[in-house]
């Protein structure tokens, strides 16, 4: 009974969200200025909404399925609710692929929520849809070349490469070469992505509504949200150029020490377009391909220092943060001005690709922010708790929120060690981690709900940016978390200056400053002794 109850449930859902996505869809349609488009689109915007509403019912009605009568906390559904997550998670991976576009982008975002989806979804995610995502034609690019900038790839370029060297969600990147010689990358959105998108987000919104309103435990509306917000800017390629040029000026400005080493491909602002960019081309290590890091004479260390502090610069300093950090848009070169140490090593500059996902940090967020993670780095729970409140984590999940930023329990969040946020990399992690995201699933998904849409893209930066240093040390460094205390602290002290200029409280801070060296030199020092008593051990 209770199996036919929910097939009706979801037949019903399939149907609302067909008609739903193919009114807007629709209304797309009837607009266009391009009778091709409008044809295509009426034979292919049904077919996306389809399977969108098919493959929701399905994956829903094997969950309930499968598991009904099920005794909890057995073995026997312990193992069933794996082999249904593995088949939700082929499901979804396929809907992606299929669709393209808007999916992919979910799919991605899925893929970096470990601590709230299931391992089989985010083992599946991150390893197809981020280096594997659909490939436009070479007719279509030449489509969009020729409507964007008035001619071929032959006639805007000395050479163009037919086959792209990469491709993303929204667009792909091609090699060319411009007509004064200059060796350049040209971004090219997916052909459509503008026209389909509306009726994409109509029916991946009300699917996620419905499924909350039969199943009130998935509750995934602020992720659509998100995305909402999110993909006009994104598919604007113009806008991504700006955010390029402004997070080189706020290094330039506000973090000169390390303007150097961070670095943004040129714009080449007159073979540029909303749905085409060509930015001076970059050849580079990708960030977690230690091997040929280590080639180029860099220790793989020192680039997750580089990695912490840009970030740590970034979100405390500049209020200006880049929102994607996943492996495929960090690049890692030698300092062009930077000469080989005497043992040979040579220091590493940032590169920073797709700049299409940024958030700012109004400054009572970027302050309370700051000043959560300089409690969370020295171990000041009632810094934790007070911030985290400050923040809209409130007084029952602070603990939690804390959880969630540093992948630690409580206990070791608050631990007075040196290494109390410190990551193994290993299987013990990563179960330990998905115990806890299973144990407190309602309780993540309240405090996802109540938390700004600005933290949560700042949970998906640090989540990119874990999984990238785990691929560089298989862990994490100990002297990250000093930078990001360091970072933190310091932008707190710069902040209150630019507040209050007298010269008693100029003196105040800067007896605080003297004092957060000391208390930095002093967990140096703990560090080092650490690192000094593994090394006997071995």
């Amino acid at each position: 009974m209770a199996a036919r109850s929910l097939w009706r449930a979801t037949r019903k859902l399939a149907f609302a969200a067909t008609a739903t996505g193919g009114g807007v869809a629709a209304a797309a349609i009837a607009t266009s200025d391009d009778p091709a488009t409008a044809l295509k689109l009426s034979f292919t915007v049904p077919l996306r909404l389809a399977r969108l509403s098919t493959t929701a019912a399905l994956i829903a009605f094997d969950y309930e399925y499968s598991l009904w009568g099920l005794p909890e906390d057995s073995i026997e559904k312990a193992k069933v609710k794996h082999e249904v997550h593995i088949r939700g998670a082929h499901k979804l991976e396929e809907l992606c692929f299929k669709n393209g576009g808007i999916y992919i982008k979910l799919g991605q975002h899925i893929g970096q929520l470990e601590y709230l989806v299931p391992r089989e979804y985010v083992q599946r995610m991150r390893e197809s849809l981020l280096n594997r995502c659909p490939v436009s034609s070479y007719d279509e690019v030449c489509e969009v070349l020729k409507k964007e900038l008035g001619g071929t790839p032959d006639e805007m370029f000395s050479e163009f490469d037919s086959v792209p060297i990469a491709s993303a969600s929204l667009a792909q990147v091609h090699v060319a070469r411009t007509h004064d010689g200059q060796k350049v990358a040209v971004k090219v959105q997916h052909a459509h992505m503008t026209d389909t998108a509306a009726a994409d987000y109509a029916t991946v919104e009300l699917i996620v509504n419905t499924l909350h309103r039969f199943f009130p435990t998935f509750d995934y509306r602020w992720l659509v949200d998100e995305v909402r917000e999110s993909l006009p800017k994104e598919l604007d390629f113009l806008v991504e150029a700006k955010n390029s040029v402004k997070c080189m000026d706020n290094f330039r400005k506000l973090s000169p020490h390390v303007a150097d080493y961070v670095y943004a491909p040129r714009v080449y602002w007159n073979l540029s377009t909303s749905k085409l960019l060509t930015m001076e081309f970059m050849d580079g290590a990708q960030v977690t391909d230690v091997k040929k890091i280590q080639g180029l004479g860099i220790q793989p260390n020192d680039v997750a220092k580089l990695l912490s502090q840009a970030f740590a610069e970034m979100m405390f300093r500049h209020g200006f943060v880049h929102c994607d950090p996943h492996a495929a848009n960090l690049l890692i070169r030698p300092l062009p001005s930077g000469k080989r140490s005497i043992l040979g090593k040579r220091k590493p500059q940032l590169i920073l690709l797709d700049h299409g996902l940024y958030k700012e940090l109004d400054l009572p967020t970027r302050t309370n922010y700051a000043a959560l993670w300089k409690a969370l780095i020295f171990s000041d729970a009632r810094g934790i708790k007070e911030n985290s409140v400050k923040l809209g984590a409130g007084d029952d999940l602070y603990a939690l929120f804390a959880g969630v930023l540093t992948m630690r329990p409580w206990n070791r969040v608050i631990d007075q060690s040196v290494d109390h946020l410190a990551l193994q990399g290993d299987d013990s992690d990563h179960s330990e981690l998905q115990m806890y995201a299973s144990q407190y699933f309602l309780q993540i998904s309240e405090l996802l709900r109540r938390l700004p849409r600005v933290i949560l893209l700042m949970l998906k930066t640090n989540d990119c940016l874990r999984a990238v240093n785990n691929s560089l040390l298989k862990g994490s460094s100990l002297e990250t978390f000093l930078i990001i205390g360091r970072v933190s602290s310091e932008a707190l002290i710069e902040t209150r200056l630019s507040q209050n200029k007298s010269s008693l409280y100029r003196i105040s801070l800067w007896l605080e400053e003297l004092m957060l060296e000391v208390r930095l030199l002093g967990m140096q020092i703990a560090l080092w002794l650490l690192q000094l008593r593994k090394a006997l051990s071995l």
